[in-house]
């Protein structure tokens, strides 16, 4: 989409990918040196028009209405931040972590090491990197694709990143909703008892580590519940297991393994040097992504398998494991458990805490104080 010249009103087409969005959200997606303060005031004095109708920030629009806009309203600071410059090889190395691409979707698969997203430290990344898919140059370029989940640095596997803002939102809904059914592979350490059953236990952040540590918190902590299967074992030694979150906690299959006594291979954050074994087995952690099964937005499913990487591969062959013996079907039916009132008030709260950072500068921010959990050490419940 072209913006004409800021002396002329201009006039918009909602797209396909922006049918349902509010008003205020198309511009931020659309136009987003246009600030909220501007487009609420154009609403209330009835410059903006959608289909030649009055309307208000909050109204929703629909595809194929015309979105009437007055010239002018860019402000300092607000105009699209511009896209960084890669290198062949920063391009090459994306390139080569596609998997599939389909209309609405890009979908990698991330190797170990590699970060999600940037940090304080972290200045190379996969979302450093996206600027690669870019379709089309300069005022012509389409929009940039966006990551609607993650993956730790350490965990290697399928991550999907959405095309288009519509896409991403479409995308976001499944994963918040717990239909996208998500498939790990991991070693771990000895071999559970159980050799199929759920884990459930609350985690939340652990004190004194910054929010970089969690741990298990039956008072104050976060419903967290893990599906799980025992594909083959090599005698006491390891185990390699199949993992199905039914929740989406930080580092929750990583802290639910440790809880019942069986560490992933190379995770010494939640397994110490329990976690690692001994011989020809890399010191990595073993924790991939295999499969994600996602309903797409223009129908049908999106089912994509991502191969395991190379130090992965290779415990696998060393100890003894068949990757034939699994297809990483999903554990379990729709069966996912539904969001507490609780859970639904911090998922509330959490947007709206969203809302309030993309509008700063324009009204103060609030802040809501959380409560302090208190730490538990309990392991989460086994089912046969």
């Amino acid at each position: 989409m072209k913006p004409g010249p800021d002396d002329k009103v201009r006039q918009f087409t909602v797209q396909p990918d922006d049918d349902g969005i509010r008003l205020d959200r198309w511009f931020k997606r659309n136009l987003p040196q246009i600030g909220f303060g501007m487009v609420s005031k154009w609403a209330r004095t009835g410059q903006i028009r959608v289909d030649g109708k009055r309307v208000k920030p909050d109204d929703r629009l629909a595809a194929g209405q015309i979105v009437r806009v007055p010239p002018g309203g860019e402000q300092t600071g607000r105009k699209p931040k511009p896209r960084r410059e890669l290198s062949e090889a920063e391009i090459a190395e994306a390139q080569a972590m596609v998997i599939k691409q389909t209309k609405s979707a890009i979908v990698l698969n991330k190797p170990p090491g590699l970060a999600t997203q940037g940090g304080s430290k972290t200045h190379h990344h996969v979302d450093g990197l996206l600027d690669a898919f870019v379709e089309g140059e300069g005022e012509g370029a389409g929009p940039r694709p966006r990551l609607v989940h993650r993956l730790d640095k350490d965990t290697s596997g399928v991550l999907l990143v959405a095309r288009t803002p519509g896409s991403a939102a479409s995308y976001s809904k499944r994963f918040s909703g717990r239909s996208a059914r998500k498939i790990y592979w991991a070693l771990v350490v000895g071999v559970p008892e159980v050799a199929e059953g759920t884990i459930d236990a609350p985690l939340a952040k652990q004190p004194g580590t910054g929010g970089e540590k969690m741990h298990i918190d039956e008072e104050g902590g976060q419903r967290a519940v893990t599906r799980y299967r025992v594909v083959d074992k090599a005698g006491n030694r390891a185990a390699w297991v199949e993992l199905e979150p039914l929740t989406g906690r930080t580092h929750q299959l990583r802290v639910h393994l440790a809880a019942i006594g069986h560490p992933i291979v190379g995770d010494g954050k939640y397994g110490g040097k329990d976690a690692f074994l001994t011989g020809q087995i890399s010191r990595k952690m073993h924790l991939h992504a295999r499969r994600l099964i996602i309903a797409q937005p223009d129908g049908g499913k999106l089912d994509v398998t991502a191969e395991l990487p190379e130090h992965f591969a290779a415990s696998m062959e060393s100890i003894g494991f068949d990757e034939g013996l699994s297809d990483a079907s999903p554990l379990r039916g729709d069966d996912a458990p539904e969001r507490s009132k609780a859970e639904k008030k911090q998922a509330a709260r959490a947007h709206a805490k969203q809302y309030r950072k993309a509008r700063r500068g324009e009204r103060r921010t609030r802040s809501t104080p959380t409560k302090k959990s208190k730490p538990t050490a309990k392991p989460g419940s086994r089912k046969r």
